[in-house]
């Protein structure tokens, strides 16, 4: 559990043992009575329920996209590395297990469109979400299984008591300014970059998963402007990766602006509004492009 390769002399587990993915266990087996190099070896990647192992790519900015990008544009050199995803939209008992509230005022639907009450919605996503108690919600999530924030704001020292009632429901300068360190082992939102690397899924359609909107998304057309739907009821696309096309929008880190070869991985410095991708169950087919 080092990291060092296991022999003969390593210590022997015989129970159960806990862990906290993502992490790689090495194991070996010996046979008792034979030398030490009498040994079957094995290594197992534990990822964390409803995630994904994505692998990363380096992007030269000379690649030509189908369809096309106005993010991985011509002389912008952008490196993405592997990433565990979940695999869905963070849904509305996830949120609330986390932030001990549902802010959702969208109306509940199962995949059939019988309108969902109680607890049965808490399989949606969570929705009316802004772009701080997105960060906040990382951050929490990331104190609440031992892992390092991400995200730093001026002020805030306590993430694990911060209230929602606490965090900004507009502008705010000192959220704004916050800091990103790119080699915490927590949770965070992904860069436009990467969220649009994820929503290809490896693959040339216009939408996550398929060149037919409604095989991988929820949008006006097949919920009728009536909600959201439950995670993952539509196909994944590529990378095994749900609803990143419709049912809600998603936040990324990036500020909105234009992009050109001199963006940086994560974005515009500054602007007036940060990015949401993907689409929605209140929105036509375009908005649910990759």
């Amino acid at each position: 559990t080092d990291g060092t390769e296991p022999t003969a002399e390593s210590t022997e587990y015989t129970a159960a043992i806990s862990v906290t993915p993502p992490l790689t266990l090495k194991a070996i087996a010996v046979k008792s009575g034979m030398n030490n190099s009498a040994v079957a070896s094995v290594s197992y990647t534990i990822i964390p329920e409803g995630f994904v192992k994505v692998k990363g790519t380096t992007i030269t900015g000379s690649e030509s996209w189908t369809p096309t990008s106005d993010v991985f544009v011509s002389g912008r050199s952008i490196t993405i590395s592997d990433m565990y995803v979940c695999d869905h939209e963070v849904t509305r008992g996830e949120f609330k297990e986390v932030m001990r509230t549902d802010p959702s005022t969208a109306s509940a639907y199962d995949k059939d469109g019988n309108k969902l009450t109680g607890d049965a919605v808490l399989n949606n996503p969570v929705n009316y979400v802004n772009w701080y108690a997105a960060i906040a919600y990382c951050n929490k999530l990331s104190l609440k299984e031992n892992l390092t924030p991400c995200y730093s704001v001026n002020g805030v020292t306590d993430w694990e008591s911060l209230a929602y009632s606490s965090i900004p429901t507009s502008s705010n300068s000192t959220w704004d300014a916050l800091t990103y360190d790119k080699e915490a082992d927590g949770y965070r939102l992904p860069t436009e970059a990467e969220w649009e690397w994820l929503a290809r899924g490896g693959e040339n359609y216009t939408y996550a998963g398929s060149n037919t909107v409604g095989d991988v998304a929820w949008y006006t057309t097949n919920t009728n402007n009536t909600g959201t739907r439950e995670v993952k009821t539509k196909q994944a696309n590529g990378y095994g990766l749900y609803d990143m096309s419709g049912n809600v929008f998603e936040w990324c880190y990036d500020w909105y602006d234009t992009v050109n070869s001199s963006t940086a991985d994560t974005g515009a410095s500054s602007s007036s509004y940060r990015v949401m991708r993907g689409g929605s169950w209140c929105m036509i087919y375009l908005n649910c492009e990759v």
